[in-house]
């Protein structure tokens, strides 16, 4: 097969990432926000759905709110490949993150349809619910579900206001319930194979235009909650505090302690912080912090979050400070499969594209899919490195380049015979 005939549409691409940032995202905010359940993203599910269906896949939205579509192929009992990303975004996130792997895997359906490139299989293209962290503390919602790692205790996870998720998905129009009935058997898909923006700065320093991902690191995150003793800060002698901000402090500087002394791929943050009563001359009573530990090294990350734990006790505990310490969510690091890495590579080779291994730091729905089967990434390059936030970009030749690379990929994959 002459490879250059499967080529996508850089054209049609741009068109589609443009349209969801320009037509679904909320208000006025700086960057592209199109958070979980906001009315913008629930309006965004309809055009991906539409996309689909204009693209000739048989497409849905199931009981999770993933947008479905498949491709049917000649054999429809035999396993089949799946492909697909997310496209909600962080709070003043960027365009490309998740959005890619979608519109990407879009085109490759139209790609194969326009060319009379039959599959053996089916190719089954997601867009995820609910991919990045959210206030429920459950991140990669739609994946769990069909991966059947969704539970009921998910649900009962409630945001700052005290909403629960189950109730949360039932007012955006889902069923949680059946999400939790409608998971795949493991084994059942013949791979997947997910295509990314890197969200850091490899690729682009090395010049390889194409990253083939080895691991996806596992996710350790942590709500950690401060209770000390309001005082007058005026008066209060400052051996005699019981002062839950500073115990929080010291905390964020144990979280960044333990990433710095990380191995390679390991990582440690404070994304968030509370404090109160608020007030200058008023000691702080209670404060919270929300922090996180990743790495491809599943014995760093146990090893980190124990010493991370007993550090900030200890901390507290000098202090005078009550502390509660609650794990809002967990994912081991998962190695991508050799053989799919393989195929990714050669298919890379294959178009004359250079490729090198590379490790995601980022979590992704792909490790939940591993479940189920054989799975792969791609990555392309992110300019500057930069990801999550309104500078992010990427190329769209490098797009365009992972997109005939995610193409020639489920080709081969096909084509192999192994289930």
């Amino acid at each position: 097969m002459d490879l250059s005939l499967l080529a996508p549409d850089r054209e049609r691409i741009a068109a589609g990432i443009a349209s969801l940032a320009q037509n679904f995202t909320e208000g006025a905010q700086e960057g592209w926000t199109r958070r979980v359940f906001s009315d913008a993203y629930i309006a965004s599910r309809e055009w991906t759905l539409n996309a689909m269906l204009d693209a000739g896949l048989d497409a849905h939205i199931d009981y999770a709110g993933n947008v479905v579509g498949v491709l049917a192929g000649r054999n429809r009992s035999a396993a089949p490949l799946m492909t697909g990303s997310h496209t909600d975004t962080v709070h003043g996130g960027g365009r490309f993150d998740g959005v890619i792997g979608v519109i990407g895997a879009i085109e490759v359906a139209r790609r194969l349809r326009e060319t009379g490139t039959v599959l053996e299989r089916d190719l089954v293209i997601v867009d995820f619910l609910g991919e990045e962290a959210n206030p429920f503390g459950v991140s990669c919602v739609g994946s769990r579900s069909i991966a059947g790692l969704l539970t009921s205790t998910h649900f009962d996870r409630t945001d700052d206001t005290g909403i629960r998720l189950g109730d949360a998905m039932t007012a955006a129009g889902l069923d949680p319930s059946a999400a939790l009935k409608q998971s795949w058997e493991p084994g059942s898909l013949h791979g997947y194979v997910e295509l990314h923006v890197e969200q850091g700065p490899v690729l682009e320093r090395s010049g390889s235009a194409i990253g083939v991902v080895t691991a996806i690191a596992g996710i350790e995150r942590l709500m950690a909650s401060f209770v000390g003793r309001a005082d007058h800060a005026g008066t209060m002698p400052m051996a005699m505090r019981h002062d839950a901000l500073a115990a929080a402090a010291a905390a964020v500087v144990i979280v960044e302690r333990e990433g710095c002394g990380a191995p390679v791929h390991g990582v440690s943050t404070v994304g968030r912080f509370e404090s109160s009563p608020g007030a200058l001359n008023v000691v702080p009573d209670h404060a919270r912090i929300w922090a996180e530990m990743r790495s491809t090294e599943v014995g760093w990350l146990t090893g980190a979050k124990r010493r991370v734990v007993e550090a900030i006790g200890i901390e507290a505990s000098s202090r005078g400070v009550d502390l509660v310490l609650e794990w809002l969510n967990d994912q081991e690091p998962v190695k991508t499969t050799p053989a799919t890495h393989d195929t990714i590579a050669r298919a890379a080779g294959d178009l004359s594209l250079s490729w090198e291994a590379i490790p995601s730091g980022a979590g992704h729905d792909a490790a939940h899919l591993a479940h189920l089967g054989p799975m792969g990434m791609i990555f392309v390059p992110s300019t500057g490195g930069r990801s999550h936030c309104p500078q992010e970009f990427t190329d769209i030749d490098h797009i365009a380049d992972g997109v005939h690379v995610l193409t020639t990929t489920l080709i081969a994959m096909d084509r192999d015979p192994h289930d």
